[in-house]
């Protein structure tokens, strides 16, 4: 079993996120998905994202980030397009993280540390069609080939493809997202505490 934080997406903590973090919890692992926006919802992503900017883009990420304070051990992190910002931040920069699994979106990897940490594992999933994530793809590969991690590419212009609750939803690729998380977070092992502390 492995603590995890799951990061909802510009629409907000929708049923779809609570949903995708129900699937990783009914495989033994205990999941907490921090509600960025206080119970704000959004129909578009454009509307989530004008809520996003006017909280603050570093506002959200360390509203992310002081979650992992009450996570006593070692944990993963996994986010959704937005809320891969606090997980890639978790990851690293918090010696507590194991691994990453970023859905939606990736990050230039020195925004925010110089490079990936060693024996963090990464997981990247991208539509590859989709024009929010067109800068993004580059970052993603470079992630992967630092980390080193995952990068799996789903066909299509989707983006919110893994939230059923989503306009974007792709069933199939939803499924495979959701069964390589799974194997993925299966086979992490928690490091021994002694000498390990958060950010």
């Amino acid at each position: 079993m492995i603590d995890v934080l799951l990061f909802h997406h510009a629409l907000g903590l929708t049923d779809g996120v609570v949903a995708f973090a129900d699937e990783l919890s009914a495989s033994g692992h205990h999941v907490t998905t921090p509600d960025l926006y206080g119970g704000a919802r959004f129909h578009s992503v454009a509307d989530g994202v004008r809520h996003a900017e006017a909280i603050g883009f570093d506002t959200l990420i360390e509203r992310g980030v002081a979650y992992a304070a009450d996570i006593p051990g070692h944990f993963a992190v996994v986010g959704f397009s937005l809320g891969v910002l606090p997980a890639q931040k978790l990851a690293q920069t918090n010696a507590n993280v194991l691994a990453a699994v970023l859905c939606h979106s990736a990050i230039p990897i020195d925004v925010f540390a110089h490079g990936w940490p060693s024996g963090v594992g990464l997981q990247i999933h991208l539509g590859e069609d989709d024009e929010l994530v067109v800068e993004d793809l580059e970052a993603a590969r470079q992630l992967a080939a630092d980390a080193p991690g995952e990068l799996f590419l789903y066909p299509g212009p989707g983006h919110l493809i893994a939230d059923v609750t989503s306009a974007d939803y792709q069933p199939v690729y939803a499924e495979q997202i959701l069964a390589r998380t799974r194997a993925f977070l299966a086979g992490l092992t928690p490091r021994p505490v002694d000498g390990l502390s958060g950010e």
